[in-house]
């Protein structure tokens, strides 16, 4: 039996870019039919791991970290929107919508893995903080989206509280900074090579169609 493409994706799931890229590679992935000769595999990434718990405005933490102009994220926004529903995400920006901490979203992504739902997580919580306008880094709001992708709620919610559990994956966040990852999306195809950023849907076909081919 031929062996799949093994995807690591690293993203974070308040990244608007790290879901329109997964939308471009799912389509690349559905365009060559190799939807069950993939293995994708979620990594995490924190664009703001000291984020406090009450969050930050988006359009303040864009301009604090960014510079971005008020003017500069109508734009960016109106972008983001037309690229997500080009490919059916839709993206619903309002006023109050804040930046998050998303450690917990991590850890709760590593016990999906375990369970065979990692995608179908990450997918929920990408639509619940950029359509829904839910703070994703809420505990009652992620136990109701690990109970919508069919995971056991209290196993998976008493994770957050263990320490030991939360270094395991800022050890990974930092094993991928150590490689030199520094923005996301990233995608790493088998292992030996990367896309950073989110790129055409053309760019992710020609990389899987080079894998196949070497096959």
């Amino acid at each position: 039996m031929t062996a799949k493409i093994k995807l690591d994706i690293i993203s974070d799931v308040v990244c608007p870019w790290c879901i329109v890229g997964y939308k471009h590679l799912e389509a690349a992935i559905n365009e060559l039919g190799l939807q069950d000769q993939v293995e994708i595999e979620w990594q995490p990434f924190e664009l703001n791991p000291n984020m406090p718990a009450e969050g930050e405005n988006l359009r303040e933490h864009s301009a604090r970290k960014y510079g971005t102009t008020p003017e500069g994220s109508v734009r960016a926004r109106a972008n983001i929107a037309q690229q997500g529903a080009e490919h059916g995400f839709i993206f619903d920006y309002f006023e109050q919508m804040k930046m998050v901490n998303t450690l917990d979203a991590h850890v709760l992504l590593e016990y999906a893995k375990e369970v065979g739902k990692q995608t179908e997580l990450k997918l929920r919580l990408f639509s619940a903080f950029f359509t829904e306008h839910k703070d994703i880094s809420n505990r009652e709001v992620l136990t109701a989206e690990l109970i919508a992708v069919g995971i056991n709620a209290a196993e998976a919610i008493s994770l957050l509280d263990n320490a030991a559990v939360a270094e395991q994956v800022r050890a990974k966040e930092a094993h991928w900074q150590q490689l030199g990852i520094s923005g996301v999306p990233t995608v790493i195809f088998n292992q030996s090579s990367a896309l950073t950023g989110a790129h055409p849907v053309e760019a992710y076909k020609q990389v899987l169609a080079d894998l196949v081919a070497q096959r």
